[in-house]
């Protein structure tokens, strides 16, 4: 026995099942269930007929399974015009169904970095949409349409980011700099620097955009030269912007200079990629009393240095100090399994100049510098060969490192400080790919540079994101939280009793609210 209940709560129907036995003609007997509502009988279900006591029987305890298993599939026992009545009531309380998760914690994480101080809540929408769903301008006007519900033209984002490159930009690097000097207890003492190319969808080049050597394989398409300053662990602290066709090396010192007037250290060490390595910017460096630890190319020492390398036994992780006569330390490290490394690459470079010299798609123009192509040789009327010898004496440099330095660091610190760039690479990464910050379809410099910074607080955000992860021992990546805060939503309702607007997080998955209590959010 059961109740139908109506929308409004009441109860209409009183429903009985029971088992009837029922004579048949042919002397058979009928075993059939019954519903009983408002006095009226309905056959639910004929089990069957039999004449054998026994059977009959059986037949009796299948019904009464059967009418079990009908009970309990009736816990919401709504008549669909009734339910449909109730549904219709329900929907008419819903004031609206938002997607909150991005602003909840990316919005959380804006306003405790500072970014909050550039007063316009555009700014904030373009940063955290970055994060979430980093799309054209265009698409991004219709994201924050749909998700957000603030309608803005692609137009009118355009004009903003004029007002942005006018009014804010600094501003924002200001505000990211203390949040970082902040985490460091108010002192930078080292900073890790790169350099990196964005290319652009356009064809055309201008005063700033130029194809260049692209690190992206874009060699035919204009680009910027981006040079970006990092804090250990990555932190952005500064950048800048140059033309397309600029050569890394003449990035590294304005970069520098610009952010020392901002901050103003005591003593800073600039750690930075070999390929920054010129005796332009080492000069450079010291005539400014900058402290440095740069990436070195041993091959390219003299003769002298060389033999002197190339005779030293190390062991794996061992490194040796050599004094050069600028008064700098070259430290030469060996690993083990950067050896393996280096042969190994050897060996594909050789085999694939094998198979080029067979397949005759070698030609005297091919000899040259690059890569394994130092192997080859031309013998007699430019016939061209490989020079197994000189592959086998270059197996003397596997897994040796090279490191200049004028700090007073011991060989480890020094370095342990110079792998810490892994760091910036990462943040380039997460730049291009999480961000993607590239390609870009600006052609004005002014809108270009907006783009840029709009990204530049996106990757600071994204960092904070992790260090706060990383602090609340979560095993969770920020790509991971980013993809569960776009499916937490929030609903707004009345109730029938008042007036009042209510509101609910829809959680409805562990995860989700495993983010939600580690972040306190909503409370």
């Amino acid at each position: 026995m059961f109740f139908y209940l109506g929308a409004s709560g009441c109860f209409l129907h009183l429903c009985i099942m029971f088992i009837r036995k029922k004579r048949n003609q042919s002397g058979s007997i009928s075993v059939q269930i019954i519903q009983k509502s408002n006095g009226r009988n309905t056959i639910i279900q004929t089990l069957g007929s039999s004449r054998d006591l026994m059977e009959i029987e059986f037949l009796v305890q299948k019904a009464r399974k059967q009418i079990n298993e009908i009970e309990k599939k009736s816990e919401l026992p709504f008549f669909a015009k009734e339910e449909m009545a109730f549904v219709d009531s329900f929907v008419d309380f819903i004031d609206s169904i938002k997607l909150v998760g991005p602003e909840l914690l990316l919005g959380k994480l804006f306003d405790e970095i500072g970014f909050d101080e550039i007063d316009d809540e555009l700014f904030r929408h373009l940063v955290i949409t970055r994060l979430v769903y980093p799309v054209s301008k265009l698409k991004t006007s219709d994201y924050l349409f749909k998700y957000k519900g603030v309608k803005i033209s692609v137009y009118s984002i355009y004009r903003y980011l004029d007002k942005f490159h006018n009014y804010q930009l600094d501003k924002v690097k200001e505000i990211s700099l203390k949040h970082t000097l902040r985490l460091f207890g108010g002192k930078i003492a080292v900073v890790f620097y790169d350099v990196t190319t964005l290319y652009f969808e356009a064809k055309e080049e201008d005063d700033l955009k130029k194809t260049g050597f692209s690190k992206d394989g874009k060699h035919q398409n204009p680009q910027i030269v981006l040079g970006l300053l990092v804090s250990q662990n990555g932190y952005p602290l500064d950048y800048d912007i140059f033309e397309g066709n600029k050569y890394e090396g003449d990035t590294l010192i304005p970069v520098i200079e610009h952010f020392e007037k901002k901050h103003q250290p005591e003593q800073l060490i600039v750690v930075a990629d070999a390929g920054l390595l010129s005796k332009k910017n080492i000069d450079l460096l010291v005539e400014k009393k900058y402290q440095y630890i740069l990436g070195a190319r041993i091959k390219n020492e003299n003769e002298t240095l060389k033999n002197q390398i190339t005779r030293i036994k190390l062991n794996d992780t061992q490194s040796l100090v050599f004094d050069k006569e600028d008064g700098s330390k070259l430290i030469v490290s060996y690993k083990k399994a950067r050896a393996l490394k280096d042969k190994d690459n050897r060996e594909k470079g050789l085999e694939r100049l094998e198979k080029k010299i067979k397949n005759g798609k070698l030609t005297k123009e091919s000899i040259n510098n690059k890569g394994y192509n130092k192997y080859l040789k031309i013998e007699g009327n430019a016939t061209i060969s490989i020079d197994y010898e000189k592959h086998k004496q270059d197996a003397v440099w596997d897994g040796l490192k090279g490191y200049r330095t004028n700090t007073n660091l011991v060989k480890e610190d020094v370095i342990e400080q110079y792998h810490q760039l892994w760091a910036i690479e990462k943040t380039f990464r997460i730049s291009k790919t999480d961000l993607e910050i590239r390609p870009i379809y600006h052609q004005l410099k002014r809108r270009i540079e907006s783009h840029i910074c709009i990204s530049f607080c996106a990757c600071k955000i994204y960092k904070e994101l992790e260090r706060q992860l990383k602090e609340k021992a979560s095993n969770k990546s920020p790509e991971k939280v980013i993809d569960i805060l776009k499916t937490i939503y929030q609903v707004s309702f009345e109730t029938p009793f008042s007036n009042k607007v209510h509101t609910k997080l829809l959680l409805k998955n562990q995860e989700q609210i495993e983010i939600v209590n580690l972040f306190k959010l909503g409370q």
